[in-house]
């Protein structure tokens, strides 16, 4: 099987990943956020599953560091949502065109952009929990970004609790979300070998951002990830609706 990037297109993804990795460690999310709708531009077949794959490295690290921190009642929670959140989006995907996956995309890529601008949070009781894992397991599945509507029940909750739970939470959403790609014939050899191949970027930027932390600024740099995220998202509406025309 021939490597389904060229070189200029993998070292573009690559990039992205390390970037996204690096702003993940640095503020807390990023890696999805920012990597799927660029990737999205560099080579459709990059989003969601690579993006899964690649994504799915950086809470597997976070979790294994800060495991002792996990809330396991919370995630128990969470995960009848995310449950049905991805049998939904297995549906969605099996059926839906082309043109209609792109505008879909482009939508639920504004959403999370939208829950990531500081809403007030609500109260995590089941209901709340049970409804951010649908949303999560939903978008997930659908565009490789589930992590804005557990991060924003979340949000509240500090330093290891905050990051050791919700990785714990993103590791079956992104395991579950393969699952249901696979089913609608949306994840082959083809995915897997282009999602594992962007794993060294992941590394790389995970040493990186425990070095540049502390030095960046976290006020415009949330910002510019979520004006670019934005961008890319109307660029793929706009793609979309060419298609369906």
């Amino acid at each position: 099987m021939p490597f389904p990037l060229t070189l200029l297109q993998w070292l573009a993804a690559a990039l992205v990943i390390m970037a996204g990795t690096v702003v993940q460690g640095s503020i807390g999310f990023g890696v999805a956020l920012l990597g799927a709708p660029l990737l999205y531009l560099v080579d459709p077949m990059l989003v969601p599953a690579p993006m899964i794959v690649v994504g799915m490295t950086v809470p597997l690290l976070v979790f294994l560091r800060e495991r002792r921190h996990v809330d396991p009642h919370e995630v128990l929670r969470v995960l009848p949502g995310v449950a049905v959140g991805i049998v939904a989006a297995a549906l969605v995907l099996r059926w839906v065109t082309s043109a209609t996956l792109e505008l879909l995309f482009g939508v639920l890529v504004l959403l999370a952009v939208g829950l990531s601008l500081g809403i007030r949070p609500p109260r995590p009781g089941w209901r709340t929990l049970f409804v951010a894992g649908g949303l999560a397991g939903f978008m997930s599945a659908t565009t490789s970004i589930g992590g804005p509507p557990l991060a924003l029940v979340f949000q509240e909750r500090r330093g290891s609790h905050l990051r050791g739970t919700l990785s714990a939470c993103f590791i079956p959403v992104g395991v579950l979300s393969l699952v249901a790609l696979y089913w609608a014939g949306r994840l082959g050899p083809t995915q897997v070998t282009a999602g594992i191949s962007l794993i060294p970027a992941v590394l790389v930027g995970f040493i990186i951002s425990a070095r540049t932390a502390r030095a960046l600024d976290r006020g415009w740099l949330r910002g510019a990830v979520l004006g670019v995220s934005a961008v890319a998202a109307v660029m793929a509406i706009v793609r979309g609706l060419g298609w369906a025309g």
